[in-house]
């Protein structure tokens, strides 16, 4: 795909109201010139909000749909060219008590995107992912890895739609993140902190969706791509915001890890390395395949987690970067 392949596109992009689906909005408004982004989302006061927050702009069109609705999906994605899905249920906690909820929004709902997408011949579908589909330990990263595997999949057959994922860890200051919650907790003078081991992937939305729109232009259908992103111990988040409050340790949540997992050895095997990102090329390779140019084998052994990155954030570079957060 060539450079400025969103110009003159319309767009569907699902959960667009969320942290990902407002900064991809004004980041491809502002540098894209689309001719449509279409709005799905299920929350008509977060469709309110968030229209007027970017000023009635006329190339925005709001629908309410839950990607449960695979009727309702078609009906959007009618003449859309590209689909961005980013919607999802992701506290992890929450899911665990309500698991139909997160099968029917996370599974369900990306197998609705992918049949109307399909039927709508869209021309490419990325989906967002997250490192909690890696080795998931709870039902949310499950979720999330069968909703990977959907979207790859969705490539099999004889059809000109292109399917692939992207997959990072978390997104500095979105909602349910740790950032709003030591902001919350700095007022109230005390941090809570599972484990001072911990360590996570962390980029901000900026370069996440600049990360997806990159791989909307490069994409063939069936990659994986993995940013080069940098960690983060959660002890330097805290000293980013507030150094001096007061700390509680209070043990590892159920499904919680000390660290995260982008590409595991298995899947090393069947990645490519490029100068800033990794693609994680289809481990059962479907007919017509054509993988992206370039790139290089990994090592044997190779894996990437946030507990082997030797680039760490420190408090400083993470206050920086918090900057609009804090």
């Amino acid at each position: 795909m060539n450079e400025g392949y969103l110009s003159g596109k319309v767009i569907a992009l699902s959960g667009g109201t969320g942290s990902f689906g407002r900064t991809f909005t004004r980041m491809v408004l502002d540098k894209h010139h689309p001719k449509t982004i279409r709005i799905i989302s299920r929350g008509e006061v977060l469709q309110d909000e968030m229209e007027r927050e970017f000023g009635g702009d006329k190339r925005l069109r709001f629908f309410l749909r839950d990607v449960r609705d695979k009727d309702g999906l078609i009906r959007a994605f009618d003449g859309a060219d590209v689909v961005v899905h980013a919607a999802a249920l992701k506290i992890a906690p929450k899911l665990e008590y309500s698991p139909w909820e997160a099968v029917q929004t996370n599974i369900i709902g990306t197998a609705n995107v992918v049949t109307a997408a399909l039927q709508n011949k869209v021309e490419c579908v990325l989906g967002i992912s997250t490192d909690k589909a890696v080795r998931a330990t709870t039902l949310y990263g499950a979720t999330k890895a069968v909703a990977e595997r959907l979207l790859i999949q969705g490539n099999v057959g004889r059809h000109s739609t292109h399917l692939s994922c992207v997959r990072y860890g978390n997104f500095i200051g979105s909602r349910g993140s740790v950032v709003p919650l030591f902001l919350s907790q700095k007022e109230q003078g005390c941090f809570t902190i599972t484990d001072e081991r911990m360590t996570r992937f962390w980029l901000t939305k900026e370069d996440g969706v600049q990360f997806a729109i990159d791989c909307l232009e490069r994409m063939h259908g069936g990659e994986i791509f993995v940013p080069k992103i940098p960690c983060a111990r959660v002890t330097s988040v805290a000293d980013a915001i507030a150094p001096d409050v007061p700390r509680k340790l209070i043990g590892i949540r159920p499904g919680e890890r000390l660290s995260e997992t982008l590409i595991t050895e298995e899947e090393a095997r069947h990645t490519r390395e490029f100068d800033t990102f990794y693609v994680i090329d289809p481990e059962m390779p479907y007919w017509g395949y054509k993988p992206i140019e370039g790139g290089k084998s990994l090592p044997d052994g190779f894996e990437y987690a946030s507990n082997s990155v030797n680039d760490m954030l420190s408090a400083e570079e993470l206050k920086e970067k918090l900057k609009s957060c804090l």
